[in-house]
């Protein structure tokens, strides 16, 4: 595919299921998004996966992925005029500099097991390993960065599981949701002599990012975040600073906890969660309880907020002792997420 009208073509796969009427085209543009949203929905209700995304949410996502052209590396099935599931690819660079290809993929559950999930993966791997190819011949990564092929999974998703496993995709490291199930006795911990919150500037953006990128440098598999990302956050309508608990001593940037709420999820599941999304300690003040009083603080935020609960991700695996700090502070393991992997020749 050249060019976006390209999108409209029939597309011929080297592995094509036997299933009448089965076709497979490229992205058509804006018109494909509630059908993309149909389909996650769809997918969701099935595999245990907590979504109420709306279409303008489906919209700004897909309109803002970072390496990735749709009308290039997306690719939908289907059956007689009606999209059955979907499949992408981006790719990015871990701080470890290996090249990492994310592939994506949805099938309707009431279409599985026909051999359309395995079309689909096999067109994001030969499409990531285009990319890859391109990549290394224009300079634009070295010839020798090792590539593989990433991408996380819920323990709930048995069927995506079973695929990846069936196509040689390893486990290689693990996560765990935790949440803590109420925001009562949110223990009174003091900042560290010298270091104090202060409000959130929009010229401390750049500082708050750089912060995150040195403070995430050393954990598994951190992929630098791009100054959009907090400058998309702080544009939100629903940005809070006083969810924005920023550690300073001096004029450096010492940590951060950074929360959110996501009403639709609340809305959609009848509770008031806050989500605590960004927990990180620079080097030099490790060890201090900076972590502990900063989520302690947002604890006290979400709660003045109408919150009753809160979540957070933590790396399984973490060697800062992360898991115990958690637990410390009332969260409990509700699920494991697993991240599966697979070398690409290229």
């Amino acid at each position: 595919m050249n060019n976006q009208t390209d999108g409209l073509e029939n597309i011929n796969l080297s592995r094509k299921p036997d299933v009448p009427g089965l076709i497979f085209r490229g992205f058509r543009g804006k018109e494909d998004y509630p059908t993309i949203l149909v389909v996650i929905l769809g997918c969701a209700s099935v595999d245990g996966i907590e979504h109420s995304d709306k279409l303008e949410d489906i919209t700004y996502q897909y309109t803002h992925l970072i390496h990735c052209d749709l009308y290039h590396d997306m690719l939908l099935a289907e059956v007689e005029d009606i999209v059955v599931g979907f499949c992408r690819v981006s790719w990015m660079l871990e701080a470890s500099g290996q090249w990492l290809g994310c592939p994506v993929g949805y099938v309707l559950p009431q279409w599985r097991h026909k051999g359309i999930g395995s079309s689909l993966l096999h067109f994001n791997e030969e499409r990531l390993r285009q990319i890859a190819a391109q990549l290394k011949e224009t300079g634009q990564i070295p010839m020798d960065v090792p590539c593989l092929l990433d991408l996380t999974v819920n323990e709930s998703e048995i069927d995506r599981i079973n695929l990846l496993e069936r196509n040689n995709y390893k486990v290689r490291h693990y996560f765990f949701e935790m949440v803590r199930p109420n925001l009562e006795n949110i223990p009174d911990i003091l900042l560290p002599p010298g270091v104090e919150v202060r409000g959130v500037e929009s010229e401390h953006i750049r500082l708050i990012c750089e912060a995150t990128n040195e403070a995430f440098n050393d954990h598994w598999g951190f992929t630098p975040v791009p100054l959009e990302y907090f400058e998309r956050m702080t544009n939100n309508p629903d940005f809070d600073s006083s969810l924005w608990s920023i550690a300073w001593q001096g004029d450096q940037v010492a940590a951060m906890v950074i929360s959110s709420i996501f009403k639709g999820l609340n809305e959609t599941f009848g509770r008031k969660r806050g989500y605590i999304d960004n927990i990180c300690v620079r080097r030099p003040w490790r060890g201090q309880g900076l972590a502990k009083a900063l989520i302690a603080r947002n604890l006290i935020a979400l709660m003045k907020l109408g919150m009753t609960e809160a979540g957070l991700l933590v790396d399984a695996e973490n060697k800062s002792g992360a898991l115990h700090l958690y637990e410390n502070l009332g969260f409990q393991v509700v699920r494991r997420e697993m991240v599966y992997r697979k070398p690409l020749e290229v």
